[in-house]
């Protein structure tokens, strides 16, 4: 959607609202719909194509509206979360379908999800642990319970940690910045041997710092087998897999309990909006159930219905799915995918032109869209580049350390970004750098 469209649609859209509310006391205030009834109206999976606008417009008022009162903003939930699923081609074990174990949700963060995730872990190893022998407190139980994640893992997950009462150890990675299974094994079989409680490993596919994957083939058996819950975090490289030639990033997700990414980050679905996946809904919905009477719903028992507020922390939600809902048709999944490859493309083209001056030099694998890059030199050196791009206020870069070396990360981002941008982008980090050398010599 071009900007007059955007400009044309959005005025239709506040016409659409003011109608609404103009009739509204025309409209039901309770649905006569059944559980279930939105998912046989539409298609089971995302459109290869764009739908129309019109087209979409149209269904909000014939499939949506007859929802009052939030069915079918569960509903949507649930039949969105199982189209984006099928995008990524995860395990059947994953989906709602009509009668599935699993599932999907949109919680607001991959740090949301991550403690989720952790809870929930927590929850069910320690009533594993009480059933096996009762005498065993939770609080016995909670100070010998320990998480694991890869040195590289977002700091996020140490605040998982921290909120969720329990030690986090760090796996250091190999030389490509990735958890691998001697390094995790030799830390559990440590712990165990102190006493200690192995529980809970997140793995992350597309690290913050330079984009690295953790190996999911290996570190996924030790879990299983160890009765861990493996939680992965691909927050950001989650989109590219539904790009068929990115897919294979994400082999090994079978061993997991749960999975999640953020559409908002690279899927063009507005912030916020992070995905969800779980093969046992009941493994949430036993940590955080509680059912005082006004939160009831006539349909709770019979087993039919999502209820949401069992899989997140706030009770309280937003209609996010709509979002999602309007994006996958608007674009096609053919349209999602060119947007993905294109920015794969372009940090291609960055890399390419920093491997052609041979004062620079590229500090990890370039493999989606982030190309972490530095001046061959000191770490200073390379704080002072930094200082320049900043001042000069052009571009913005975003730092990490890699090790003991200070690099410089250039991210594609922007939906509108052209191979323009980049050229122009690295020209002036050249001139600045140029600049810096120069008085370096003086």
């Amino acid at each position: 959607m071009n900007v007059s469209e955007f400009r044309k649609r959005g005025k239709e859209m506040v016409d659409y609202m003011a109608n609404y509310l103009e009739g509204i006391e025309g409209r039901q205030v309770y649905p006569d719909v059944e559980p279930g009834y939105l998912r046989p109206l539409i298609p089971p999976t995302a459109p290869q194509e764009p739908d129309t606008y019109e087209d979409i417009i149209s269904d909000i008022e014939k499939i949506i509206m007859p929802g009052a009162a939030s069915p079918a903003c569960t509903e949507l939930e649930t039949v969105m979360m199982d189209w984006l699923g099928k995008m990524l081609e995860l395990p059947e074990a994953f989906l709602a379908g009509k009668s599935g174990e699993g599932g999907g949700v949109i919680q607001g963060s991959a740090s949301e999800a991550t403690l989720v995730a952790l809870l929930a872990a927590r929850t069910k190893v320690t009533r594993q642990l009480q059933a096996d022998s009762p005498e065993l407190t939770q609080a016995a139980i909670m100070e010998k319970l320990v998480a694991y994640s890869s040195d590289q893992a977002h700091s996020s997950v140490e605040r998982a940690a921290l909120i969720g009462g329990v030690k986090l150890k760090a796996i250091p990675s190999d030389g490509n910045f990735a958890m691998r299974a001697s390094a995790l094994q030799e830390t559990l079989e440590r712990d165990k041997a102190a006493g200690l409680i192995p529980f809970f490993v997140v793995a992350t596919l597309g690290t913050t710092t330079c984009c690295s994957f953790d190996n999911l083939l290996e570190v996924g058996p030790i879990c299983n087998k160890g009765n861990l819950w493996l939680h992965i975090d691909a927050a950001y490289a989650g989109s590219a897999f539904i790009c068929p030639e990115f897919r294979h990033l994400l082999n090994g997700v079978e061993f997991a309990d749960s999975f999640n990414f953020n559409p908002h980050k690279w899927l063009l679905v507005n912030f916020d909006c992070s995905a969800m996946w779980v093969k046992k809904r009941t493994d949430l919905t036993g940590a955080f159930k509680l059912d005082p009477l006004y939160l009831k719903h006539s349909h709770e028992s019979s087993g039919l219905i999502t209820d949401y507020r069992h899989w997140q922390l706030p009770l309280g939600r937003r209609f996010r799915s709509l979002k999602m809902w309007f994006v996958f048709r608007i674009y096609g999944v053919k349209g999602l995918q060119a947007h993905i490859r294109k920015h794969v493309r372009l940090a291609h083209e960055f890399e390419s032109l920093v491997l052609q001056d041979p004062r620079f030099e590229i500090c990890a694998e370039v493999i989606l869209g982030l190309v972490c890059f530095r001046l061959k030199g000191s770490n200073k050196l390379n704080e002072a580049l930094l200082q320049r791009i900043g001042s000069a206020k052009k571009i913005h870069l975003v730092p990490c350390h890699l090790r003991d070396k200070f690099v410089l990360r250039f991210a594609i981002c922007s939906r509108t970004v052209e191979l323009a941008h980049v050229q122009l982008a690295w020209e002036h980090i050249r001139e600045l750098a140029s600049d810096l050398l120069r008085a370096e010599k003086e």
